[in-house]
């Protein structure tokens, strides 16, 4: 029986290339050159570095504008994470999202069941499992998924027929 899994992971090799670009950028700009603006990328964090507030927004642009460029979804970025002061150096971690949460996998499985679509929609961990019989069910309800659920940046992988 044809499936397919719905995640919620970034490419990693994305993220990193996007990393290396910003951290170069950041090493070149006139208006970051004797400060302390950098920015790093640990396993599933992001961590930015600055001087002030607003010299930590502006390397947060940096990094945002090459994820962009590189098209990892802004989505992933917990953006909603507080900046620490030690001394004269404010810092920020970013994390990454990855895997999809109870609740959105609910949400997801809700919104299959109520189009009535002929699949089922298991979850699995951090993933959701959609099996049905034939392959236009399964990519109908990737065309649907997409429409309807815009807050998450999902991704439909291990495809299987």
């Amino acid at each position: 029986m044809p499936s397919f899994d719905i995640v919620m992971e970034p490419d990693m090799v994305e993220v990193r290339n996007a990393m290396d670009q910003s951290i170069k950028e950041i090493e070149t700009r006139f208006d970051f050159k004797g400060t302390e603006a950098k920015c790093e990328l640990n396993d599933k964090t992001v961590v930015l570095y600055g001087d002030s507030d607003f010299q930590l927004e502006q390397v947060l642009n940096v990094v945002v504008s090459k994820m962009a460029r590189r098209n990892v979804d802004i989505r992933f970025l917990d953006l909603n994470a507080k900046s620490e002061k030690s001394g004269k150096i404010v810092k920020q971690n970013i994390a990454i999202k990855f895997g999809l949460e109870t609740e959105q996998a609910k949400k997801i499985v809700k919104v299959i069941k109520d189009e009535k679509m002929k699949v089922q929609a298991a979850i699995q961990g951090d993933s959701v499992r959609v099996s049905g019989k034939k392959r236009d069910d399964l990519q109908e309800t990737m065309a649907v998924l997409r429409e309807k659920i815009k807050d998450l940046p999902l991704a439909f992988n291990n495809f299987r027929d």
